[in-house]
């Protein structure tokens, strides 16, 4: 398993049998960050700050090829916490959150997006529940997106507010389990866990193939609810803010369409018959359009299309109902067509890469019969 070059001062044995490690360390992975890597930083000193806890920043700079590895450099010099910088090649984000996490010395590791800002209260906050819960909490942030982005940052708030609408109306603590894990919002975009909690799971969901195409959420923090309890909290999070033009936010669509692949291939036959038909219905949909106009007539190529459009405008209305955010509706309508292109070419690059993860599922068939 890999290993990167590290720069700063680690923390000793000596200090971590005395007392005097690390309570959490703050892992980030970055890679091309260089623009808003800072503010990230900034964010979680800021939280620091206000609580006695001691904390250290551990961040990887996954292979970035712009200035990243010099703002590290330079924020690592006058940082007021200690801070480590660990350079590898670029791996992708699970394996850069494996290396610090390996490189961490607390016993528990913040695991945190380089988009993200931590709210200023999110350690006052752990340090006052925390010890009334199970030890061994897992905590996962709440993560809203920052509503002063331009209009295409907000699309994603649609389809979150599609799946996990009862929640986002309502944020309260909640607990997550195996029961309602699909119906909640969870990533690592800000997770607080035991260290070597985190490294059994990368190990249990260690990727076979391109780990840059792997997702580092879901099949991860379905290994964790088998073994912690997670909760998931209004009140220690963070302010999500996402890409800001339309050319990376559809970088990312394409990125992210692997990825879906990559969470749910294999955790089910259903989910399975549901990515292999995502990745067909286009096409189908497309012939039927080519096939309609000489056989049925105009007729038909309108119904098709009557039918196309208001797939495309279904998922707005349940959203509407579900309380997203007027703005994040108006920019679902905005961008869906090309966000729906490419994010489906993602889709189906997902199940070709991905496509060995589809047996899963039918070996499990196979040994619960």
């Amino acid at each position: 398993m890999p290993g990167g070059q590290e720069e700063g001062s680690a923390v000793s044995d000596a200090e971590v049998k005395s007392g005097r490690a690390p309570a959490v360390s703050v892992i980030l992975a970055s890679y091309n960050a260089g623009p808003w890597i800072s503010a990230a930083l900034d964010s979680i000193v800021h939280a620091v700050q206000r609580t006695a806890w001691t904390v250290e920043l551990v961040v990887v700079d996954d292979g970035s090829t712009d200035d990243t590895a010099a703002v590290l450099r330079d924020y690592r010099d006058s940082c007021p916490i200690p801070m480590r910088v660990v350079s590898q090649p670029n791996s992708g984000r699970f394996m850069a959150f494996y290396a610090a996490a390996a490189e961490a010395s607390g016993e528990r590791v913040l695991i945190m997006g380089d988009r993200m800002r931590l709210q200023p209260d999110a350690f006052e906050y752990l340090e006052r529940v925390d010890p009334e819960l199970p030890e061994g909490q897992v905590w996962n942030g709440h993560v809203p997106t920052a509503p002063d982005g331009p209009l295409v940052s907000r699309f994603w708030e649609v389809p979150l507010h599609i799946f996990w609408g009862s929640y986002l109306a309502d944020p309260r603590p909640t607990q997550i389990t195996e029961e309602n894990f699909d119906r909640v919002p969870k990533g690592t975009g800000s997770l607080l866990i035991g260290r070597q909690l985190f490294l059994e799971a990368c190990k249990a969901v260690w990727p076979e193939d391109n780990a840059a195409l792997v997702s580092d959420d879901t099949k991860l923090l379905r290994y964790v609810i088998t073994r912690r309890p997670m909760r998931l909290d209004p009140g220690f999070g963070a302010i999500y803010v996402p890409r800001v033009t339309v050319n990376s936010f559809l970088s990312h669509a394409f990125t992210r369409g692997t990825l879906f692949v990559d969470s749910y291939a294999g955790t089910s036959a259903l989910r399975n018959l549901v990515l292999v038909g995502l990745s067909i219905l286009p096409i189908a949909y497309v012939l039927a359009l080519l096939i309609a106009l000489p056989i049925g007539g105009g007729g038909l190529l309108l119904v098709l299309v009557a039918l196309g459009v208001l797939g495309l405008l279904a998922p707005a209305g349940v959203a509407a109902l579900r309380r997203a955010p007027a703005r994040a509706i108006v920019s679902y309508l905005t961008y869906v067509v090309p966000f729906g292109a490419v994010f489906w070419a993602g889709l189906v690059r997902g199940v070709f890469v991905h496509r060995r993860a589809f047996a899963r599922a039918r070996k499990e068939t196979v040994n619960t019969q």
